[in-house]
Order: structure tokens, then sequence, then C-alpha cells
């Protein structure tokens, strides 16, 4: 017999990452003066006077977002370090300060630990970050590492997702989907090597998606380029988890919907190429692959003229009324609506 009055068991994956953030954070009650964002952005933003502090941390787990088979160390620290600093460039900020925690098991040399570290500091060093302390504990097993980056911004300089308006311009930094790709390439070779141990996997041919997925740029140039052209963006995000997902998280925190064309979408060469190696269409890599950490905002109609010959931006599509949706306007003219499919921590697959 069954416990009628047993309390219901929800699975992870049924909420997915976001709706198990929601969930969580949903009675939440800020009571600090000095907090003026928390949960739902890129950065948590705290009032500092002339200035706000800014707040964001990420965590990378051995067999959910690394895989050490093909992952080198020095380039799984840079990484986890790039990660957090993009997260403050999103919030149209500059990072500063760095705590980390490290889990390690006991499989892991010292040598090893001091690889992770040089890649960290490397990506310090590039982005005139400090590193300023952290935590170091054994694990049972595998390694986790868990980075905090404090950085700030001028209060009224500050940009969150929650800004856009309609008929504001949707852009996006760099290009889009290499990422992806470069994560197909690296599996694909893994899966045949472990099938076949006397080969070689080959990966020639391909070094820009490889690069992308394993040594990650964060976009402080975009930033400087924006504040040269006198440009704010009325709200922004960095894409993590697929450009579909992210312009979703602007126009909901926003209240409007999105309209974005397929052929404005930037993709390396060499992204397509891969893709059609894969027998992927290449806008699907950008729109869902993710790990891109390109800066995805939109501005005000009035700005265009100072943007359009950026040539490091891109101008994608344009802020709706909520009641349009979010959709992606193919190279065929047809409308297709956009679905968050980009990566998610609880699912299932």
């Amino acid at each position: 017999m069954t416990d009628s009055n047993a309390e219901k068991r929800t699975e992870l994956s049924e909420l997915g990452e976001f709706g198990l953030i929601d969930r969580l954070t949903k009675n939440i009650n800020l009571v600090q003066p000095s907090t003026l964002k928390g949960v739902g952005d890129d950065a948590a933003v705290i009032d500092a006077g002339d200035r706000v502090t800014l707040v964001t941390t990420d965590q990378l787990n051995e067999g959910i977002h690394f895989d050490l088979r093909y992952v080198p160390l020095k380039h799984l620290g840079y990484k986890s370090a790039i990660v957090n600093f993009s997260d403050i460039y999103a919030m149209n900020g500059t990072p500063r300060q760095m705590v980390i925690g490290l889990s390690v098991s006991n499989r892991f040399p010292v040598e090893a630990l001091e690889e992770i570290y040089e890649g960290i500091l490397q990506a310090c060093k590039e982005h005139s970050v400090d590193l300023v302390g952290g935590d170091t504990t054994s694990s049972a097993s595998g390694l986790f590492i868990s980075i905090t980056v404090i950085g700030d911004a001028q209060k009224e300089k500050v940009c969150y997702r929650n800004g856009a308006k309609q008929n504001d311009l949707l852009c996006v930094s760099g290009d889009l989907g290499a990422a992806y790709m470069g994560l197909l390439l690296l599996e694909r070779e893994k899966n045949e090597f472990l099938a076949n141990p006397n080969m070689q996997p080959d990966l020639s041919g391909h070094p820009y998606p490889l690069e992308r997925q394993l040594k990650p740029s964060a976009r402080k140039d975009i930033i400087k380029l924006l504040e040269v052209h006198q440009i704010k963006p009325t709200s922004m995000i960095d894409i993590s988890d697929g450009l579909a997902s992210e312009i979703i998280h602007i126009t909901t925190e926003s209240g409007c919907g999105a309209t974005i064309y397929e052929d404005k979408i930037p993709i390396d060469p060499s992204t397509v190429s891969l893709a059609e190696e894969f027998n992927i269409i290449p806008s699907i890599a950008a729109l869902n692959g993710g790990e891109d950490y390109e800066l995805l905002f939109t501005i005000s109609l009035a700005d265009y003229e100072k943007i359009k010959d950026i040539p490091e931006i891109s101008v994608i599509g344009h802020i709706t009324e909520a009641s349009a949706g979010n959709n992606l306007i193919s190279n065929d003219g047809a409308s297709i609506p956009l679905k968050a499919q980009g990566w998610n921590h609880m699912s299932k697959n």
C-alpha cells in the first residue's frame, strides 16, 4: 500500500536548471538596502556609494562540465576563470578580485593542481584580476572547481537583463556555434579512441572550434568598444547556454518578445564547415550549443548609427511586444518559435 499523505517526490529533471532556481529562490526576501539585485542576473549588484560591487560565482564539476580525457588542466583553469569574468562584463562591469574553491581526490598529484592554477593565473593576468583567496579540500571522487569573482561598475552604467524595450535592436558580439562544434569534435574523437585505443585521435583542420571550446574569451574588448562609442545597452547577458536560451532570459525579464533573423546570426566559416561534416544546420549550433561567452545585448534604435560599422558586433533582430513571442525568421522566410534547448544542468540527458 502507498501512503496517500506521503510528500510528492519531484525529480530535478522535471524542473530543469532554471525551474529549480526559481523554486529554490521564490521565498527569498532581500532585507539589506545595499542589495540592489539578487538572484536573476549574471551577477548580484551591491550598492557601494558612487559605484556598485558585482559578485558572481560558477562551479565546474568533473564529468558534468568537463572531461579530463581531452581537456588539458591548464585550459581547465583558464576557462574556469574566464566564464566568471564574462558574467561581470555582461553587467557592463570590470572584474577585480577572485576567490577559488577547489575539491580534489587523491588521484591528482600536486603538479596537476599547479597546472590548474597556472591557467587560472594566466586568465587573471590577461584581465588584471587579483586572486585573493579561497579554500582547498579533499574529494571522495573527482575534481570540483568553484570560483567567485568580485567586480565593480559605475552605478549608472550597470546593465541588467530586464531593460529591453519594444523596438530596441538585438545585438551580439563575435560569432556563435564554434564552441559547441568543438565539443562535438572532441567527443567524437574520444568515443572513437575508446572503441579502438590503438587509433590516434584526429583533431587536425579545426583549430578555431577547438580553441573556442577549450580556451574561450571573455569580451572585455566589447565593453570598451561600447564605452568608446558612447553606447549603453538597455539590457545584456553573456551567451553560456545558447543564443535562444539567452534571448528568452532577456525577454522574460523585460516583459517583451523578440524577432531574430537566421541570416543575421554571425557564424565563422570554420564552424559552418564542421557543422556540415556533422550534418548539423549551423544556426542550430549557434542557437542551442552554448559556451560561446559572447555578449548578447539590446540597444536603443537611436544608437544604430553608432554601432552599424563596428565589425565585432552584429545586429540580429529586434525587440517586440510580449504577445508576439520569441521567433526566428528562417532563411526561407518562415517564422519559427524560439525554444530554450541549450545546456540544462538538471536534464536527464
